[in-house]
């Protein structure tokens, strides 16, 4: 065996030693434990992110509920204020929103100038909900106060609330009677309710 042949087997013997080594390194020691925080988002797939956790704008719905403002010129006008809605948690949206007039304007609202004419003592009784009719039964605290240009607008923040948020005919019943006839004096109010049921 001559010089050249003995140096190749010292060469191959040293590769085959360094092999075993590197084998032998990745085997035995402990591998670093992989957080879910160290995953970039992009390497996520989207059955991995709960549904709850995309809070995107463009997801949410919106119900609109009429209440009482000014304008530029300072005239006073009815104003949809957007509410959040919730179909797992509100319901249907016409009585997501009968509840939101009722209860009236948020802090922020009013903040804003937003009010209402529906007195604070005003309660839902109950809403009847079929695929020919809605029922909007109502106590009688939300006639009873007030004069007959507090009546009117109360009326039409009802009327515009249950129109935008209902393609069903609404009737209005005040302590489970229907109201035809508002308060002491006297509106007539033709129903089903439309933009045109005061207008007698």
């Amino acid at each position: 065996m001559n010089k050249n042949q003995k140096l190749l087997l010292v060469f191959i013997g040293f590769c085959m030693l360094a092999v075993i080594a590197l084998v032998a390194f990745n085997i035995f020691m402990p591998k670093p434990e992989v957080q879910p925080n160290d995953i970039e988002v992009s390497q996520r797939s989207q059955e991995e992110e709960p549904a709850d956790a995309r809070n995107d704008e463009n997801e949410k719905v919106y119900v609109n509920v009429y209440f009482i403002g000014r304008n530029e010129n300072d005239e006073e006008v009815y104003k949809a204020v957007k509410r959040v809605y919730n179909k797992d948690v509100d319901g249907s949206k016409i009585k997501f929103a009968l509840y939101s007039l009722i209860g009236g304007p948020k802090p922020n609202e009013r903040q804003k100038g937003v009010y209402t004419e529906i007195p604070s003592a005003s309660q839902i009784i109950n809403i009847q909900e079929s695929s020919e009719k809605i029922i909007v039964n109502l106590n009688s605290a939300f006639v009873n106060e007030g004069g007959a240009d507090s009546l009117y607008k109360r009326l039409y923040q009802l009327i515009k609330t249950a129109k935008l948020n209902s393609s069903v005919p609404v009737y209005l019943y005040i302590n489970g009677q229907r109201a035809d006839v508002i308060g002491g004096e006297g509106i007539m109010l033709s129903q089903p309710l439309s933009n045109s049921s005061l207008e007698n």
